[in-house]
């Protein structure tokens, strides 16, 4: 299945997205949030899409993040060579971990708002995954059991913040809409192969990066499993599991976003975005 979410910012309605056209599940689903995953919703929702005529959304207004705020983002850092590479970084021997603020959350096509007076905001294009079911110390052997599945994620980080205010990674990844989800979350049963999906992202229709999450090195099963032996994952946490090369803090010199660029990026199976910058407005 493909979950979607339609409406104004924190008052979107569950959808889906079948064959093209997207169906309002709401009067049978509250939200896809914790509860929802956690009470076996993708199974219920199967079945009320089996014996229900849904109706349709024939203009669909804004899509917001696929997802329902969740109680935690969870980033893997570093977790492409090649990206590791271009910043001067040694390749992890563990995972690298931090957070984004869950009210960076946004849909997939709202603006990125520039915070105030950043001169460095950035892009990375990832694969989030989202949690299930809750995991506690799950092995890798079962880390896909506790997978509902997977979207699209723009990681933008303002690298000022990031690495030279001191404090950890988290500072530079919270700031408000830097956490586009979607514009679909598509359930592990229709994704062959997690582990072979290209990606893109473009700044102004120039291709900056190009990869495949073949390119990994810690993958699906082992970073679940790794961040279930530190924190308790709840239904509907986001994962999201790195960026390969081609940031703008990678170039000599780094190149940053201004108001008027337009960022797009996709992934095989899980759809596009497409956000304007625009500059922080009291």
């Amino acid at each position: 299945m493909q979950l979607v979410r339609i409406g104004e910012f924190e008052k979107e309605k569950p959808a889906l997205l079948i064959d093209g056209k997207y169906f309002d599940v709401s009067e049978h689903v509250i939200d896809y949030n914790e509860a929802f995953f956690a009470g076996d919703g993708l199974a219920k929702l199967a079945q009320i899409v089996a014996t229900n005529d849904l109706p349709e959304i024939k203009e669909p207004a804004r899509i917001g993040s696929c997802v329902a705020r969740p109680s935690k983002i969870i980033c893997v850092g570093l977790n492409y060579a090649d990206h590791a590479r271009e910043t001067g970084a040694e390749i992890p021997q563990e995972p690298i971990l931090f957070f984004k603020s869950t009210t960076a959350l946004c849909g997939p096509f709202d603006e990125v708002i520039i915070p105030k007076g950043s001169t460095k905001t950035d892009w990375e294009v990832e694969l989030a995954i989202v949690i299930g079911k809750k995991a506690q110390y799950v092995s890798e052997a079962d880390a896909y059991d506790y997978v509902a599945g997977y979207c699209l994620h723009n990681d933008y980080s303002e690298r000022e913040y990031q690495l030279e205010r001191g404090g950890n990674w988290s500072k530079g990844k919270g700031c408000d809409t830097f956490a586009p989800l979607g514009p679909i979350l598509v359930t592990k049963d229709e994704i062959s192969d997690v582990h072979n999906l290209s990606m893109y992202l473009d700044v102004n229709g120039k291709r900056f990066q190009t990869s495949n999450t073949d390119q990994l090195i810690f993958n699906v099963p082992q970073v679940v499993s790794y961040i279930s032996q530190f924190m308790t994952l709840l239904p509907g946490d986001v994962i999201s599991t790195g960026t390969p090369h081609g940031v703008g803090l990678g170039f000599k010199p780094p190149i940053y976003l201004k108001a008027g660029d337009v960022v797009t990026l996709g992934m095989d199976n899980l759809g596009e975005q497409k956000q304007s910058a625009v500059a922080y407005k009291a």
